[in-house]
């Protein structure tokens, strides 16, 4: 059996407010598979986007264990999160998060600038290809809403991660511009990629493999799509 693109086992993220306990996450259990694509759901403060930082390698447990591709990344010094991060795990948001004043192209050889890389530009161009965007020499705010999403995906996928996390990835497109983001996810999953998004849209939930919706920092129910 293929080793779990991502295998979270009873993973706790407290916080101290005064004399009180507050636990973001409380026993969270997720496992997610090559070729598998998950949607996590609920209420804001239910513990969403605090359980994407600790499966992105942005902060770390309280308590219990996350392997990513099978290794134990809540054993892993600061550094080295850094590079695992940047080797294994792509980040997709809401807000896009482009560099202004650097093209689509620019935008996307960010990641290999910062690993000191070589054949940026034509990686570069290469998944900008790969997401169907040809104005690679747009600067954002010439980009409509969908096409911004799109160089953000580029970016996210041009060191092949086998992880992509996505945090309301639609949430700020139109129906025509949601529909193609999700071509590009389905694809992307059919090449064995491991895909979590986190939404409050019931629509694109229904369009993953399986539903998680939590509570309180803890799943309270999980079901396949059909």
């Amino acid at each position: 059996m293929a080793t779990p693109i991502l295998e979270a086992i009873d993973v706790w993220r407290s916080y101290q407010r005064g004399s009180e306990t507050i636990h973001a996450l409380a026993g969270m259990h997720l496992t997610v598979q090559p070729g598998e694509m998950v949607g996590i759901v609920g209420r804001s403060g239910s513990g969403k986007t605090t359980f994407l930082n600790q499966v992105g390698c942005l902060d770390t447990p309280t308590k219990g264990t996350i392997s990513i591709c099978g290794t134990d990344v809540t054993a892993m010094l600061e550094k080295e999160l850094v590079a695992f991060r940047r080797d294994h795990i792509g980040f997709i948001f809401q807000l896009f998060y482009l560099i202004p004043t650097l093209t689509a192209v620019e935008n996307v050889e960010l990641p290999m600038t910062f690993a000191r890389e070589g054949n940026r530009r034509e990686r570069a161009l290469e998944a900008l290809a790969r997401v169907g965007l040809s104005e690679v020499r747009a600067l954002p705010h010439q980009l409509n809403g969908g096409d911004m999403q799109r160089v953000a995906i580029a970016r996210a996928l041009v060191r092949k991660p086998r992880l992509l996390l996505a945090d309301e990835p639609t949430g700020r497109l139109e129906h025509g511009s949601r529909v193609a983001i999700m071509d590009i996810f389905r694809s992307l999953r059919a090449e064995g990629m491991g895909i979590i998004i986190v939404t409050h849209d019931p629509t694109l939930a229904e369009e993953t493999d399986r539903i998680i919706e939590l509570r309180d920092g803890r799943v309270v129910d999980e079901r396949k799509v059909a």
